[in-house]
């Protein structure tokens, strides 16, 4: 990674300023700009390091020719447009998740990138995770067999959220990851939720989604839980990874358990689960370097925009079945 390559960040909210100190460790003075629409956001700025840029408007940036790419972690409803405006300046984008609210957004966005030769990623951080790139591994080496079964708890009593409900807030991050490991499309998907705190904003999902070869997934996701969880279970037919981000340490955990089935007898398998050990890598470190290695490189993003379209039709089917049962009642 070459840390000439100057690099802009539009939105200084709660994750876009943890995107600010990471980019400017990673960067430093190349870090050329930070945008932020509301003026006030630049104490904040200006906080990580005075040298740091700050503008209220996307003029500067779209202007300079030697930022070649920009981050982009506004609300968002507002990425589409934002996106569209960099994209046209002949710069490289990484947008946080969600890319856009539609569908059909997302498609005109990556249909503009393609057409202006210009990169789209969409910030799916997890995926930049060493566990689970060392859970991708392990399950291509053969390690539990063939994959069966995932699952995936995502649960908080977490900061609840006006504008989306809690599939399209934490649901996005399992998804990623199931597109990941399975490397294929759900071919049916069924969810439900229920709505508690706010009229028409559901608090709780569960998400089924059926894959080719006989893989099944459940995602569960909730801002109505005593205590933070992040499980995600990997189920194959010769042992199981337990991946728990919200542990302190031995976060990783591979269970030699299952079935077999000898003659059609089958038995029971288990022994003591062993912890498997991975890179200490921060994530969104590794997502930015990743960003400005395919800027500088000229590579396809791990979670370009095609990924990203993956991500949000399932999350817009799972939606709509939502919505069909809550319609029903």
């Amino acid at each position: 990674m070459d840390k000439n390559t100057g690099i802009a960040i539009v939105g200084a909210g709660r994750w876009g300023m943890n995107h600010v100190k990471t980019a400017y460790q990673l960067l430093g003075k190349n870090l050329l700009y930070v945008c932020d629409f509301n003026p006030a956001a630049e104490k904040k700025v200006k906080e990580v390091s005075s040298e740091i840029n700050f503008v209220s408007e996307l003029g500067p940036i779209i202007q300079d020719k030697n930022v070649k790419g920009v981050i982009i972690a506004t609300p968002a409803e507002t990425h589409y447009d934002v996106a569209v405006k960099i994209l046209e300046a002949g710069k490289d984008v990484l947008i946080e998740k969600p890319l856009t609210l539609y569908v059909e957004d997302a498609e005109k966005l990556v249909d503009l990138a393609d057409s202006l030769k210009r990169k789209v990623m969409v910030g799916h951080i997890l995926l930049y995770h060493p566990a689970i790139i060392k859970i991708k591994q392990l399950i291509g080496e053969g390690k539990i067999g063939t994959l069966q079964y995932i699952y995936s708890n995502r649960l908080n009593l977490g900061a609840i959220r006006s504008e989306e409900n809690i599939l399209w807030s934490f649901a996005p991050h399992d998804i990623s990851i199931i597109q990941y490991l399975t490397e294929s499309n759900p071919v049916e998907i069924s969810a439900s939720g229920a709505s508690f705190v706010q009229n028409n904003i559901e608090d709780t999902t569960i998400t089924y989604l059926s894959y080719p070869n006989n893989v099944h997934a459940h995602i569960f996701v909730s801002w109505l839980h005593p205590f933070k969880e992040q499980r995600l279970v990997i189920i194959g037919n010769k042992g199981m990874f337990v991946f728990e981000d919200s542990l302190k340490t031995d976060k990783l955990k591979f269970y030699e358990k299952g079935f077999s089935n000898l003659d059609g007898n089958i038995q029971k398998f288990e022994s003591d689960f062993e912890v498997v050990q991975y890179d200490d890598k921060a994530p969104l470190q590794e997502e930015q370097k990743h960003f400005i290695d395919c800027i500088e490189n000229n590579l396809k993003p791990l979670t370009d925009g095609r990924h990203a379209i993956e991500v949000l039709s399932i999350l817009e089917e799972a939606t709509k079945k939502i919505k069909n049962k809550v319609d029903s009642y």
